[in-house]
């Protein structure tokens, strides 16, 4: 099963609010995450679940939480404490991929076990406070560039 990162990354590396809000709007950028997600699990913290206010449709929703007896009253969502956790199950269910799709505490504990990123690096700075991780050249490198007209995608691989 590969285990992928999709982000996108303003500029000077914001991804967010710490109020869980976007600090923009991109209907291109959210078409190509819709497009490259969809039919998959995607893997998020229980902040960024609670700031879609919903499950995103056609994709199981797993969220990862440390609070214990968390539950949310919908199908498509399943719950799990740890990202190992959720890992086995989507393996034991025998997905072809993973999505991490977030927060940025999610995607810093997921940097060390994923295979691939997805970095729509927008053309624009944005107001945020939540960043995401640092990248280490050391480890990962681009293996091929996207341009979209506001952003583009690069797609890293760990190095050999």
């Amino acid at each position: 099963m590969k285990k992928i990162i999709i982000s996108a990354v303003a500029k000077n590396g914001v991804i967010g609010r710490s109020t869980g809000e976007m600090p923009w709007h991109s209907k291109e950028e959210f078409q190509h995450f819709k497009s490259t997600t969809f039919g998959f699990p995607i893997i998020m913290g229980r902040v960024t679940f609670e700031t879609l206010g919903k499950p995103l449709k056609g994709r199981l929703n797993i969220i990862l939480t440390k609070r214990s007896n968390f539950n949310y009253n919908f199908d498509e969502v399943k719950i799990f404490n740890t990202l190992t956790e959720a890992y086995k199950f989507c393996e034991e269910q025998n997905f072809e991929k993973v999505f991490v799709i977030g927060g940025a505490q999610i995607y810093k504990e997921a940097l060390g076990t994923i295979d691939e990123m997805l970095i729509s690096i927008m053309d624009f700075e944005a107001d945020g406070d939540v960043f995401f991780p640092e990248i280490d050249k050391n480890i990962w490198e681009v293996a091929s560039r996207d341009r979209r007209n506001e952003f583009e995608i690069l797609t890293y691989r760990r190095r050999k």
